[in-house]
């Protein structure tokens, strides 16, 4: 049985003629139902000098189900907290939303792109219209690796609790933190050190929460406890992986649509070309930590102008999932992705009663 793929639906968003806030790009939207199952978007929209702000649009969908177009509602945050501004200005980036039930609340992990550089805070909402800040992300050290003072991103929470080191209970979080020396433009450019770098360091995370008699969301931002979850293995993800979709579960466990990025050298440039490409993740139920299946090709590649052409060119990056209970199709899963850092597309991905063997992934 092949690798599981997506299958493009088509673009569904780009920047508006005349729209200030996006006329450097649309992008990497969150994607959340609300309690009376409407769909709606959170992008990314970028202003002039690369200064973001998360938006909100609501998905309209034609006679067949499928996600047509969008309505744009406006923005429900931009850079006000001193953790979202920059001497160059700063910004709110590549929101992922959860409903995460012990909580009861909608929960957004997003960057903010502060004066120290890019880190993960959290807002939370009752209805996804209004949205309170909770704050940074703060992480206790592991084994001697410290989390304080580096750059953090491709954050998300599960929506529901799972179990942490010892058996309790907690909020998960993904996450991927960037150690020096594991960006993919410092790992294509300096290939020799790739190798002296600790596993650790190059992987994607998953941290707990512990939760509250009172549930206390103010709590969230603490994470005490964490687990080295995937570290780059397939060429296609050589320089670097990072989260994407929140975590959804699926009939398999718990689902992660991820990217990864490889470089290609062609003939005359000086700098290696790179290319964001995605993949599927599917970690144990009922233990997360337990990988069952994992991309070794990529499941969506750049292809056509609309991907390889743009803000950034060649990129497809995942952030949004949506199951389609909606339409009776539990096994179904609409995916919203950046085109290019431009503008945003929505590929599907249908989970097969039976996952592709791939054990040397797991």
């Amino acid at each position: 049985m092949k690798d599981l793929a997506l299958a493009r639906l088509g673009m569904i968003m780009e920047p508006q003629a005349g729209e200030s806030n996006e006329v450097e790009g649309v992008l990497n939207p969150a994607a959340a139902r609300a309690k009376d199952g409407q769909l709606y978007l959170f992008p990314r929209l970028v202003a002039r000098g690369n200064y973001s702000r998360i938006g909100i649009a609501r998905v309209k969908f034609d006679r067949n189900g499928d996600p047509k177009e969008v309505e744009r509602m406006g923005v429900v945050l931009e850079p006000e907290a001193d953790y979202e501004i920059s001497e160059t200005g700063g910004g709110c980036e590549d929101p992922r939303i959860s409903f995460v039930e012990p909580l009861n609340h909608y929960v957004m992990s997003y960057t903010a792109l502060s004066r120290r550089g890019p880190r993960i805070a959290f807002a939370i909402s009752d209805d996804l219209l209004h949205w309170r800040r909770i704050g940074l992300a703060t992480f206790h050290p592991f084994h001697g690796v410290g989390f304080d003072g580096i750059d953090n991103k491709d954050a998300s929470t599960f929506p529901s609790l799972i179990p942490g080191p010892l058996d309790q209970q907690v909020i998960g979080l993904i996450h991927r933190p960037l150690f020096p020396g594991t960006r993919p433009e410092e790992k294509a450019t300096h290939k020799h050190r790739s190798n002296l770098i600790d596993a650790h360091r190059e992987s994607i995370w998953i941290s707990y929460c512990h939760v509250d008699a009172k549930n206390d969301s103010n709590r969230l931002s603490e994470f005490v406890a964490h687990h080295p979850l995937a570290r780059p293995l397939a060429p296609w993800e050589r320089l670097k992986i990072g989260g994407g979709t929140p975590p959804v579960k699926c009939r398999h466990g718990w689902l992660l649509v991820y990217h990864g990025v490889h470089d290609s050298s062609p003939t005359g440039m000086a700098r290696p070309k790179l290319f964001y490409e995605a993949g599927v993740m599917v970690l144990a139920g009922s233990r997360p930590t337990r990988i069952v299946y994992r991309s070794q090709q990529a499941a969506l590649v750049p292809r056509g102008s609309l991907e390889r052409i743009g803000t950034v060119d060649d990129v497809v990056f995942p952030t949004g999932i949506d199951r389609r209970n909606d339409i009776g199709a539990p096994d179904r899963y609409d995916i919203y992705y950046g085109m290019a850092d431009n503008r945003i597309g929505v590929a599907r991905l249908d989970i097969p009663a039976k996952l592709p063997r791939n054990a040397s992934y797991g």
